[in-house]
């Protein structure tokens, strides 16, 4: 309420006028402004001509409350600083008000071979040993620059949760690349991150099977520059039977339907419209650290 409440007081008290028409606030800050006037006695709402208007009675006390709830204005702020710096100065909380982060890390391993990203707009060209730093520290990362321009020569895996970060056992034989981990949702950031060059020959998005993952993967596809396929473990007929998740498809059905929409519209694959038949029949969704289970044969 207090970020309302300081919303509707620095509209109001914007201009040097005595009253300001009730039509410019939300109902939400008329609602507060009206309660601040009971409690302060500092403004009132009363009719002008066809409307209603809130009158200022004491634009010291206003401003003071003003002051209380947001100690800077927009205007005493530097734009270059956190998001969350912004906040506690307009707001004492700094999660009230835009909390994105500027910068993003793609936290990034090599799965086998010398796997190596380059950087050739940067002067002198930048070059990372995926492999080395993955041998020597378990884990590289990216920070991420819509206009760098750092790419590999193999191929990019993206998995949705930490544990086919962790363990790479699960991977076809013989795969070379890089993997990349991604907590839910593939971030806007690294979309446009790859929407601006082919990082890699090709991104292999290996998801949960469930509205989320096959709304990744169509957000995916149409922003990726470099070609992009949705992995399909071995054996999933099977394994969506026997480990399927009836629960977590309703709760992901409307990404589901609206992934289908999309993914069509761009072109679905075969295989993948196999998967979303077989779902939508079953009512089921599958996640993928089902990877490691054998559903009665081999997968």
């Amino acid at each position: 309420m207090s970020k309302v409440t300081s919303a509707a007081l620095a509209k109001l008290l914007d201009t040097s006028a005595p009253a300001v028409a009730c039509s410019v606030f939300t109902v939400a800050q008329r609602n507060a402004l009206e309660n601040l006037g009971r409690k302060t006695g500092a403004l009132r709402a009363e009719t002008s001509g066809r409307g209603s208007v809130f009158r200022i009675l004491d634009r010291n006390v206003l401003e003071g409350h003003l002051g209380e709830l947001r100690p800077l204005s927009h205007d005493q702020l530097d734009s270059s600083i956190p998001n969350r710096a912004m906040n506690i100065g307009l707001s004492r909380n700094s999660k009230l008000g835009a909390t994105t982060l500027d910068q993003h890390y793609l936290l990034i391993k090599a799965i086998s071979g010398d796997i190596t990203w380059e950087n050739p707009n940067a002067n002198p060209t930048r070059r990372l040993n995926l492999s080395e730093v993955t041998a020597i520290a378990g884990v590289g990362a990216l920070a991420l620059d819509e206009e760098d321009a750092w790419c590999s020569d193999a191929p990019l895996w993206l998995v949705e949760n930490q544990a086919l970060f962790d363990r790479l056992d699960w991977l076809p034989k013989g795969t070379r690349g890089t993997i990349a981990y991604y907590a839910g949702q593939i971030s806007s950031k690294l979309l446009r991150w790859l929407s601006k060059l082919d990082r890699a020959p090709e991104v292999i998005l290996f998801p949960d099977y469930d509205g989320v993952g096959l709304m990744n993967y169509a957000r995916l596809k149409a922003t990726c520059l470099a070609p992009c396929s949705f992995w399909l473990m071995p054996d999933w007929k099977h394994r969506l039977n026997t480990f399927g998740n009836n629960q977590i498809w309703r709760n992901t059905q409307q990404d589901f339907h609206s992934a289908i929409e999309r993914l069509r519209q761009l072109g679905m694959e075969d295989e993948i419209e196999e998967l979303c038949v077989a779902m939508s029949s079953q009512g089921l969704a599958l996640e993928h650290e089902s990877i490691w289970l054998i559903s009665g044969k081999q997968g």
